[in-house]
């Protein structure tokens, strides 16, 4: 069966399937040209007609799922054949490896880190280290179908996030997100978590609590205003919570 999957990324309607059979024309002429194939060699390999064959060829008429299945196979071809390299790169799961005591960790911008479970190298805009015994010590609370996101991301505050929570923020602060911890309890007794929420497609930094269907996002700086999210049917805190801050990284 044709699976469209791209390393841990799937791969979205905007690589539309017409493109992918206009790359399999280009390699099965490419095959032509050099005398390894022929549109005769190419049906009966497939079990297709030759003219079914040949009106692909020519763009006459698609295949369907069943049929690119059956030419990537009798061509000893995958669908990461048809893809354009440069597309691959962008898309590509990148978290490049450590083999030392520092694991490295992806700054994005926040929509990102509150709607992607993997970071693919288009959306990184930087890497920094962090020491694996530091995110090793950090607990996870996980609530709902989060097992496949990538646990930590980065993110930067603007200057009105940042100062809603200081002094515990300041404008420009680098957040460190466990994306894995998405409940709203507490991470030390007597102590506030702070938290990425997803609101209106990004993340916004506060204090939350719940009552009834409602999210109380508290900014931390009493002259900034509380807001007031209403959850959606069918959904709790834990589908809005992005994660808990656990490292807050301030230039001086």
């Amino acid at each position: 069966m044709l699976s469209i999957v791209l390393y841990n990324t799937c791969y979205t309607p905007r690589m539309k399937f017409r493109v992918l059979q206009d790359n399999l024309r280009d390699t099965l002429w490419g095959r032509i040209d050099e005398g390894d194939l022929t549109g005769l060699r190419l049906a009966q390999q497939t079990g297709f007609k030759q003219a079914h064959i040949s009106n692909f060829l020519n763009r006459k008429r698609g295949l369907s799922l069943e049929g690119m299945d059956r030419v990537l196979a009798v061509q000893h071809l995958s669908v990461l054949d048809l893809l354009d390299p440069s597309e691959v790169n962008k898309r590509a799961s990148i978290v490049p490896p450590s083999n030392d005591e520092f694991q490295n960790v992806l700054l994005t911008d926040g929509p990102v880190a509150a709607t992607h479970s993997v970071l693919t190298s288009m959306n990184v805009k930087e890497i920094l280290k962090f020491k694996k015994s530091f995110l090793k010590k950090l607990k996870p609370e996980l609530e709902g179908d989060r097992e496949q996101w990538e646990r930590f991301v980065l993110i930067k505050v603007d200057a009105r996030e940042g100062m809603s929570m200081y002094p515990r923020l300041l404008p420009g602060a680098t957040l460190l997100i466990d994306r894995h911890y998405n409940s709203l309890k507490p991470y030390r007794k007597g102590e506030f978590n702070m938290y990425a929420v997803l609101k209106d497609g990004t993340c916004t930094v506060k204090y939350v609590e719940t009552a009834g269907n409602h999210l109380i996002l508290r900014p931390h700086n009493q002259a900034y205003p509380i807001e007031v999210m209403t959850m959606a049917d069918g959904n709790s805190a834990a589908d809005y919570l992005v994660g808990r801050v656990c490292h807050v990284g301030i230039e001086t």
